[in-house]
């Protein structure tokens, strides 16, 4: 009797055991928004190659529309009920959702993150955003342009608005056109004009305080001088720029290929802009960035510095999703920062520099390799993203494309913008 009982036992953990392998066997789909287009042939290739190391999970793509904020989509998707596993937004949207989103503090990478790279996703001490990739912008410049027009060129030369402009100069002469600039909003409100707000300090809460008096309206723009430096430097730009008789009709793509088949100098982008430059260019390699200069001042930090931060953020969603799916996103999130595969395909497959001490490994690519000189001389500084509205790309971008065209002075843009940010939620 005993031996049948112990018979049927086994048989029931056999049974259990089978159906344990059984469902361990199931696919498991997880889906990933995108908001990085220029990546998303190569993220496709990357989720391929996550799934032979983990054959049981599959990531499907969702790519954000060009246009499109990943706060809109994201805000549509939740609508619908139908919201991605793995969320990539900007650092501002992540509060907006926190709700929505799977508390990370527990997992390991939050102790490998870069000293200020979980600054802006943390509430009330809960990590709720993997730091994505860390990004750089100010201006690109193809060195075998320069140099085939003035001889040699050192970057580091540029330190002054005056000391640009003289090398724009000297270019002309030689028949180069100096610069392009593209005509994009979030380009011009999330990039360009929001230096202004990271260089009022060195101090990045005195930054987030003036954003607070902004937007309670105790700041004159109109008076204030870092801003109206970084536009007199804007109109200097506008002055050489390739698209100057019709300033709006650039796109991303032409500034790409102007910068890469030598028809300008400078390019006013991010490191993002590198799979574009190369695939028109292959054979050059000869590209780096120097920053926008603010004023004359030779030793001023921020006439010497480019931005620099994680500017793509990856949340995991709990209101959509299973519990087996939010295991899944997190095994795609530590095969990036752990994995030695994940960290190629990271680094090489995506051209991404990991915001995260213990990947090693840089992208081999000249703009991420300047990006990395500069961080490591000291010489970067991030935008107080998190606490921009969702709107404040494409709004205030609007605004500084009627500048860009001469549609508009620079009062009347200076109090768009604060009327802006008075209204600003």
């Amino acid at each position: 009797m005993r031996f049948k009982k112990l018979m049927v036992a086994i048989s029931l953990i056999l049974c259990l055991i089978s159906l344990s392998s059984l469902a361990s066997s199931t696919p498991i789909k997880i889906t990933f928004m995108s908001t990085k287009g220029e990546i998303n042939p190569q993220l496709e290739e990357v989720f391929r190659n996550f799934s032979k190391d983990f054959p049981n999970i599959k990531v499907e793509l969702i790519p954000v529309g060009a246009g499109q904020s990943p706060f809109e989509k994201l805000s549509t998707m939740y609508a619908s009920g139908n919201a991605p596993t793995i969320a990539m937004i900007d650092p501002n949207d992540v509060e907006k959702f926190k709700n929505n989103f799977l508390d990370l503090s527990a997992e390991r990478w939050t102790k490998d993150a870069l000293k200020g790279a979980l600054d802006d996703v943390t509430f009330d001490g809960k990590v709720y955003a993997f730091p994505f990739a860390l990004e750089g912008y100010g201006l690109i410049y193809n060195q075998q342009v320069i140099e085939k027009a003035i001889g040699k060129f050192d970057p580091r030369t540029i330190r002054t608005r005056n000391s640009l402009e003289n090398l724009f100069m000297r270019l002309r002469l030689k028949g180069v056109t100096p610069i392009v600039i593209s005509p994009l909003d979030w380009s011009l409100g999330a990039h360009f004009l929001t230096i202004a707000y990271a260089a009022q300090s060195r101090d990045y809460e005195a930054v987030k305080k003036f954003i607070s008096d902004l937007k309670a309206g105790k700041v004159n723009l109109v008076n204030n001088k870092v801003i109206n430096d970084l536009l007199d430097t804007f109109d200097m730009l506008r002055k050489y720029n390739y698209l100057k008789d019709s300033p709006l009709a650039g796109t991303y793509e032409q500034g790409a290929q102007l910068l890469a088949q030598g028809k300008v100098a400078f390019w006013f982008m991010g490191n993002w802009a590198w799979p574009l430059i190369e695939e028109v260019n292959p054979n050059n390699k000869a590209y780096g960035f120097v920053p926008v200069p603010l004023n004359n001042d030779p030793n001023n930090f921020f006439n010497q510095a480019i931005v620099a931060l994680p500017t793509k953020m990856l949340c995991i969603d709990i209101k959509n999703n299973s519990k087996e799916q939010q295991e899944a996103a997190k095994t795609l999130l530590n095969w990036f920062v752990y994995n030695s595969n994940g960290q190629k395909n990271w680094v090489y497959g995506l051209n991404i520099i990991p915001p995260f001490s213990n990947v090693t490994i840089t992208p081999d690519d000249p703009l991420a390799k300047s990006i990395v000189g500069y961080a490591k001389a000291g010489r970067t500084f991030k935008i107080p993203y998190a606490v921009l509205p969702s709107d404040h790309w494409p709004i205030v971008g609007a605004h500084m494309q009627k500048y860009l065209a001469g549609r508009i002075n620079r009062q009347q843009l200076l109090t768009e913008i604060m009327n802006y940010w008075t209204k600003a939620k």
